[in-house]
């Protein structure tokens, strides 16, 4: 049993990127969505919570403590957010499920007063997932099932719809595309415009599409350790079999390759079956393991909690 009264909870500060990012550099306990340099940022910009130990000295009280777990979140459009980072010392690992029961709350209390009523986790391997059964017996449940899709070559069955036009992602695009969003997913794969305007800072090529009567779609992806990563493709419903898709993923098929990528890879609900037929058409196969979103509902402070107790 935890000794909680030697610990200290509390809301991530700048000062903590150190000791989080040492918790991932050499704890085998730890999930993450997250580049590590992009740490600090994430922190600057989401919750995220820590348990400290006792601050031992000058330097202990200066810094707040020893930092032995932390949970982050890494994306955030009201009324959702994500589980972006999980992580306990590796002294401390054998009781992960102990800090995930001291974690949730007060990240629970500092989402809802930013206005989040939901609170998701993503995993890739539904059936060896580590934290998968921990987070269910603290109320998480499933959600979605989610497929992988990769392809090995640079092949399109067509070029698409030619009278649209593509083009590189501007700032004034941001509203347009989150309500784009609203009309083409549920709540908790929505982005808002501050969420288009950061994919801009990250994802190094990020186009929309547009006809006579504004935008059509948009995609933006990325290629790390030359594997093409597909992370996100839409199309608005009016333009719906009118060769959007077909036109944004040759696109992005033809900057996998500038790219030098050996192999283009995504993810997509189950139940997406027009995703699955522009994706299967255009040379994807299915692989393993499958993906999966667990989804908890939160509760006001004070309420009673949807999690269990520790």
């Amino acid at each position: 049993m935890m000794a909680r009264e030697t610990l200290t909870m509390r809301e991530l500060r700048r000062l903590d990127v150190t000791q989080a990012r040492r918790i991932l550099d050499t704890s085998e306990y730890v999930h993450y969505r997250f580049a590590p340099d992009e740490l600090e940022r994430l922190i600057e910009l989401y919750p995220g919570v820590g348990a400290f130990s006792g601050a031992q000295g000058p330097l202990g009280r200066m810094m707040g403590g020893s930092l032995q777990a932390f949970m982050q979140v890494n994306e955030l459009t009201p009324p959702c957010a994500w589980i972006g980072g999980f992580g306990v010392t590796w002294s401390q690992s054998e009781r992960y499920r102990d800090y995930l029961d001291l974690l949730l709350p007060p990240l629970a209390d500092a989402l809802w007063a930013r206005d989040v009523r939901s609170l998701y986790y993503s995993g890739a391997d539904y059936e060896s997932d580590w934290l998968r059964e921990p987070l269910e017996e603290l109320g998480f449940s499933l959600i979605s099932m989610l497929r992988s899709y990769d392809k090995s070559d640079f092949s399109v069955p067509s070029e698409g719809n030619q009278s649209i036009v593509v083009r590189p992602f501007e700032p004034a695009d941001a509203e347009p595309l989150a309500e784009l969003e609203r009309l083409c997913f549920d709540d908790l794969w929505r982005h808002d415009a501050r969420a288009f305007r950061e994919a801009a800072r990250l994802y190094p090529y990020f186009v929309v599409a547009e006809d006579q009567q504004g935008i059509v779609g948009y995609q933006f992806n990325i290629v790390d350790m030359k594997i093409g990563y597909l992370v996100r493709i839409a199309t608005h419903p009016r333009a719906w079999g009118a060769g959007v898709g077909a036109r944004l993923m040759t696109e992005a098929v033809r900057y996998f390759q500038r790219e030098g990528a050996w192999k283009i890879v995504l993810n997509t609900e189950e139940k997406n079956t027009r995703a699955h037929r522009l994706y299967e058409w255009f040379g994807f196969y299915l692989t393993r393991p499958r993906g999966f979103a667990l989804g908890l509902p939160l509760t006001a402070p004070g309420a009673p909690s949807q999690t269990a107790s520790g």
